[in-house]
């Protein structure tokens, strides 16, 4: 799986770079601004895109939005990571294109290829419907 980290803590990027590739995630970049996400993205081509929801001055749900829509059939999956609870973000999150959230303290190799496999069962047997 090739992954591309998008956060403005380049102390975060390094540590989550470091820790994903030790459990056997290849990490092909990192950025930390919205505009390198999108070169990056075109450029490398990722599986799957970790954004941070708070980029300093730009917020990663809509760079996220972007994301997917440049990358045209080729589009990577995109989770949201906040060290910020889900609950604060859960409406927003839900109108973005991006597959799920996950906090920074839960970051693993083992986590995201839970949310991807999970993303893959629901296409397989058709949308999730919402029982509340």
């Amino acid at each position: 799986m090739r992954c591309l980290i998008v956060d403005d803590n380049h102390d975060f990027l390094r540590a989550a770079r470091d820790l994903l590739e030790r459990q056997g995630i290849s990490v092909v970049g990192v950025a930390s601004t919205g505009a390198q996400a999108c070169r990056a993205c075109a450029e490398l081509q990722p599986d799957v895109v970790l954004l941070d929801v708070d980029l300093g001055d730009e917020t990663g749900f809509e760079v996220a939005r972007v994301l997917v829509q440049q990358a045209g059939p080729a589009q990577p999956r995109v989770i949201m990571i906040s060290a910020h609870p889900a609950d604060e973000f859960e409406e927003v999150i839900a109108d973005t294109p991006a597959l799920a959230f996950m906090p920074k303290a839960g970051l693993s190799a083992m986590a995201i290829r839970g949310v991807i496999g999970s993303a893959g069962s629901e296409a397989a047997s058709g949308p999730q419907r919402d029982s509340r």
